[in-house]
């Protein structure tokens, strides 16, 4: 497991070990399976509980809702990049709307799941836990939308806020709630949200929507129905403009002007004083500042105001100028004061604490997601490769399959450091667990010598204790690795003398096993076992080792007698020596005499 800088915080389970029952557990892939045993810290055993308990981390960034976001926006991305590299430059604007627009409506999609599971759940924790994931989804969509509009659209002077009244729209969704609230009632003229509806509809511009629910009162009121009707005319004729039409800004800009004088001399007559909703409506209609703050509640956001102020006082501004727009808007003390009763600072801490725990809980999780994120750093010009480096640095080798995984990865992207760290790793851990096939490979994968001169060792250690080999499809396909060092070459070499021989192909088998000995390739411990090995070979009938191969292996076995004795032989080892030497040089005699006979026979 990961090591941790501070302690763990505590998990509670519910029901265990409330009656002093000693607790077993058992490790899964990615979780714990936590039990009562029978056994109790004092007196005598007794049943325990029934229940498993499963309990594992990062509950929340491993749940199969964000786990999808997650792959659905690096599938957009994926796709993203190859846009950018084949399409023209003049076609691109159209595809990143398209391609922004799929990113939002993905995050959307996720927070309507979690919160049809935050309904749904029974657990309170469990409910905001899923309300905080939505309110943080919410903020980065709300924001992600902003962008698409300001940057990536880059709409122009008279779309643009054609494109912030949808994105308000969007975001301030209860409007339609409300508003089929009161047309679904039996009296929608008389209903106590009535004229909220209807403001809150003026004040996102859904002038025909306004409208409609305006004349549910206006056909209860025969004896004001002038005035309602007025309200319909300037509601109707409020200048839109339309970007696909033929419309020039200018032109849509005296027209719009021509009915703002409108709006202002219908104010000044008092023609909507018998009716102190048509008159708020109507200063809403001429951008009266004061009026449209007196509607902070139906605004909810200081961004509402601000598209509602600017619907009403400047249609056709430009993207550069709405910055100023939002300082100036934003630094009056009226605004200042009502932008601080909406974003309190105990909400903004609130906010801020799931913001911070969200990302943590994500950063905790690139452990499960950490192939999406290869794909992140790979796009990433200037520090992506090194980030990716130290990313992948983290990354667990929990098992073998990943560990693979990661290679290929690296290897891909010629990351040589990388790919020895983790052959290096991985050879060690299946040396420790005595799976010498799995750490050879690992070895020679990470081109270590000096490591794969140490596993060799230990499968001629292996070979000699059992009397065969291990991982036989490993050592029969080595190949040119075989080469890394002199010890896994004679490993190979001696592998392939075995199955030489238990092929009956006993005169090439001689030949490689004479070439082991007299290269000095073999190591002077395993003399004696080779030459043992070569008396089957001696004692068949046809003459196998010809008079020099033989006067070689009789050389080996009198330079082996002649070295230093191994001071830590028992008195028994020693006889078993002696007892192989003799059996060696009666077997080695009778072959040479044989050899001496068939090669004079065959010169004359």
């Amino acid at each position: 497991m990961e090591e941790v800088d501070v302690e763990p915080s505590p998990t509670l389970i519910p029901s265990a070990g409330f009656h002093q029952r000693h607790l077993g557990f058992e490790w899964g892939p990615g979780d714990l399976l936590v039990y009562e045993t029978n056994y109790k810290l004092q007196g005598p055993r007794s049943a325990g509980s029934p229940f498993v308990h499963i309990v594992w981390k990062d509950e929340d960034i491993c749940s199969p809702i964000l786990r999808k976001l997650f792959n659905e926006s690096h599938l957009i991305f994926v796709g993203l990049q190859k846009i950018k590299e084949d399409m023209p430059s003049k076609n691109k604007k159209s595809q990143f709307v398209s391609i922004s627009k799929n990113y939002r409506s993905v995050i959307r999609a996720c927070m309507e799941e979690l919160q049809q599971n935050a309904v749904s759940t029974q657990e309170g924790s469990l409910a905001s836990q899923y309300g905080d994931q939505v309110s943080i989804l919410l903020a980065i969509e709300l924001i992600w939308n902003l962008c698409e509009v300001l940057f990536i659209d880059a709409a122009p002077a008279g779309s643009l806020l054609l494109h912030l009244l949808d994105w308000v729209r969007l975001h301030k969704s209860d409007v339609d709630a409300r508003a089929r609230e009161v047309l679904q009632s039996d009296s929608p003229a008389h209903h106590q949200s009535y004229w909220d509806v209807v403001i809150s509809l003026v004040l996102q511009g859904r002038v025909d929507e306004a409208r409609q629910v305006l004349s549910k009162q206006a056909s209860l009121r025969a004896e004001s129905s002038s005035v309602f009707k007025r309200m319909d005319v300037l509601l109707h004729t409020m200048p839109i403009f339309n970007p696909t039409g033929t419309q020039t800004l200018t032109e849509f800009d005296v027209k719009w002007r021509h009915w703002h004088e409108e709006c202002d001399r219908c104010l000044q007559d008092n023609t909507f004083a018998s009716n102190r909703h048509l008159e708020t409506i109507c200063k809403i209609l001429v951008g009266d500042e004061d009026t449209i703050l007196e509607q902070k509640e139906l605004l909810s956001t200081w961004y509402h105001f601000l598209v509602t102020r600017l619907l009403f006082t400047h249609p056709t501004i430009k993207p550069p100028d709405l910055h100023y727009y939002a300082q100036v808007h934003t630094t009056s003390p009226i605004l200042l004061s009502l932008r601080y009763s909406w974003l309190k600072p105990a909400n903004v801490n609130h906010v801020k604490d799931h913001i911070d725990n969200f990302t943590e809980q994500i950063t905790h999780g690139l452990s499960n997601l950490w192939q999406l994120a290869v794909d992140y750093f790979d796009h990433c010009p200037e520090f992506g490769r090194v980030y990716l480096e130290l990313q992948i640095e983290r990354v667990p080798l929990d098992t073998e399959r990943k560990a693979i995984k990661v290679l290929r990865i690296c290897e891909d992207r010629q990351m040589s450091e990388q790919v020895r760290s983790i052959c290096k790793i991985m050879a060690k851990r299946a040396l420790r667990n005595n799976r010498l096939g799995s750490a050879l490979s690992w070895s020679i994968r990470a081109k270590d010598a000096a490591f794969a001169t140490l596993i060799s060792e230990r499968f001629l250690q292996d070979y000699c204790n059992k009397g065969s080999f291990t991982d036989l499809d490993l050592l029969d396909n080595l190949g040119p690795a075989m080469l890394l060092s002199d010890r896994l070459t004679f490993l190979g070499k001696y592998r392939e003398f075995h199955r030489l021989y238990g092929e009956n192909r006993f005169s090439e088998a001689a030949k490689l096993l004479l070439s082991l000995m007299t290269a000095k390739i073999a190591p002077r411990s395993l003399w004696m076992t080779l030459l043992t090995d070569a008396l089957p070979l001696l004692e068949q009938k046809e003459v196998i080792f010809s008079v020099d191969q033989t006067y070689e292996l009789m050389s080996c076995l009198e330079e082996l007698n002649s070295g230093t004795k191994d001071s830590s032989q028992t008195d028994q080892d020693e006889d078993i020596e002696s007892t192989k030497t003799e059996l060696l040089r009666l077997a080695l005699a009778r072959n040479l005499a044989m050899a001496i006979v068939k090669e004079g026979t065959i010169e004359t």
